[in-house]
């Protein structure tokens, strides 16, 4: 499927812009924007954006599947970016359920939001931030150490846009063939945390403690507590190394 691809100074947030124009989408549409005012993460958090040192874009896609159909899809969008980005030397990891790391700390974050269409399946906004140049004043900011690659901040951004653009296309229409199972294997391997013990946090507060051992079909994370073995589902809840 051909994508139509917009780009634009300014905006609040490509994923909004998407999200507010769905019901009137004939086509896939993938919105870059140089700068983003209103930029969010996941379960609303801000993504904080500096011009000309992040490639930030959201992506319109039609689903067959309904939106609860789509768990999995934050993690096999990870693998998408992710093996690009290897591709290109950068040496990235993923941690459940959305982030793409570098060296540990985050290179780039997904933000996915659905809308389902009576008897049409669903509409889904894949957002990417990815941080190419970032400045020290950055992380000041943010109180902790952030990921970059300034080599691909050098690299034509149509180019790199385009190579995400395509890994996009082709996996989405994999997912929709397969499911997260057609990618479970692959995020497994990318897994940044794989054997390490990790705490689990809903609204700062540590909920559980175990070794992570991996996803499973539904996208879930397979955690080896003292009480057992059991199943993490993405929801507002994130990861964390123990200390």
């Amino acid at each position: 499927m051909l994508a139509e691809v917009e780009v634009v100074e300014s905006t609040g947030s490509t994923n909004t812009d998407l999200m507010n124009r769905l019901p009137g989408l004939e086509r896939a549409v993938m919105r870059i924007a140089l700068h983003q005012t209103a930029g969010r993460g996941r379960a609303g958090r801000s993504w904080s954006s500096v011009p000309d040192g992040m490639l930030m874009f959201s992506l319109a896609w039609p689903m067959k599947q309904a939106s609860h159909q789509l768990m999995g899809l934050p993690l096999a969008v990870g693998v998408m970016i992710a093996e690009v980005l290897n591709s290109l030397d950068v040496n990235v990891r993923l941690k459940w359920p959305n982030d793409v790391l570098r060296n540990g700390n985050k290179l780039a974050g997904i933000l996915i939001e659905s809308a389902t269409q009576p008897e049409q399946g669903s509409w889904i906004v894949v957002g990417i931030g990815l941080n190419l140049l970032v400045p020290d004043t950055l992380e000041s900011e943010l109180g902790r150490t952030v990921a970059d690659a300034p080599w691909l901040a050098r690299m034509d951004r149509n180019q790199l846009a385009a190579m995400l653009l395509n890994a996009l296309a082709r996996g989405l229409d994999q997912f929709e063939r397969e499911g997260f199972g057609g990618f479970l294997q692959r995020w497994n391997t990318l897994h940044a945390y794989a054997g390490q013990v990790v705490q689990i946090l809903d609204q700062g507060q540590v909920i559980r403690q175990g070794i992570a051992l991996g996803a499973d079909a539904m996208g879930c994370l397979l955690l080896q507590t003292g009480q057992g073995q059991v199943s993490i589902l993405a929801g507002d809840v994130s990861l964390r190394p123990a200390d």
